[in-house]
């Protein structure tokens, strides 16, 4: 009697249809994790990169106007398109004669609001399929692997034998979709915990920073 192959390659070739179908899901779904992991890492150490630098150019002592100036119209990071977005709106409430137009603050704050609101939803893109994967990999595999073993104890049927060299492929071919489905769920869970807790982190800082600038504002307006 020929030796079964039991590679992941040979099971994966007699999966039946259905399960094939869950193991290529699965398969997708954990490289794409993956990617998603590897690019949120590398945007949220440019985000706090960029944070610092802003920081210190902030509260450097340079004029508030001055640093609008060099920042121009191409802010980068998410503290300097919430600084523009502020100064901007700062701008537009002057009127001609270098008064300025009732409401001023409630604007301003609207504006770095609403900034706040789309650098915290570009945090967080990617972040709901993590947590898509982590919650229903699982029972992916689980669903591949109750179809694999429909088809073994269909084969033990069709050749009315319980050799274990008959049930064996079959539960074997099976058992790998919830395998696999645990690899995609594990890693996914684990860092969309942690990407979740630093996208948290970065927007706090945006809006400790929003507060602090709102109040530099209101004591101008004050004056």
């Amino acid at each position: 009697m020929e030796p079964v192959d039991f590679s992941i390659l040979a099971l994966f070739l007699r999966a039946a249809f259905v399960v094939k179908l869950v193991l290529l899901a699965l398969i997708l779904s954990s490289f794409w994790s993956w990617a998603i992991i590897v690019q949120k890492f590398i945007n949220f150490r440019v985000a706090r990169r960029d944070a610092a630098m802003f920081d210190r150019a902030f509260w450097s002592g340079m004029p508030l106007a001055e640093l609008y100036e060099k920042i121009g119209d191409t802010p980068r990071g998410a503290s300097e398109k919430i600084f523009y977005a502020g100064m901007s709106e700062w701008r537009r409430s002057h009127r001609s004669d270098g008064g300025l137009i009732a409401g001023a603050q409630a604007r301003i704050d609207r504006s770095m609001d609403v900034a706040i609101s789309r650098e915290v939803a570009r945090l967080n893109q990617g972040l709901t399929f993590l947590a898509t994967v982590g919650s229903t990999a699982p029972f992916v595999g689980l669903f591949g692997t109750v179809w694999g073993i429909k088809n073994a104890f269909q084969e033990i049927a069709a050749q009315q034998s319980t050799n274990l060299a008959v049930v064996a492929p079959g539960i074997a071919e099976a058992l790998v979709a919830t395998a696999l489905g645990l690899l995609a769920a594990i890693p996914a869970v684990i860092f969309y915990n942690k990407l979740s807790a630093d996208a948290d982190r970065i927007a706090a800082g945006l809006d400790s920073f929003a507060d602090e600038f709102s109040t530099i504002l209101s004591r101008q307006l004050d004056a």
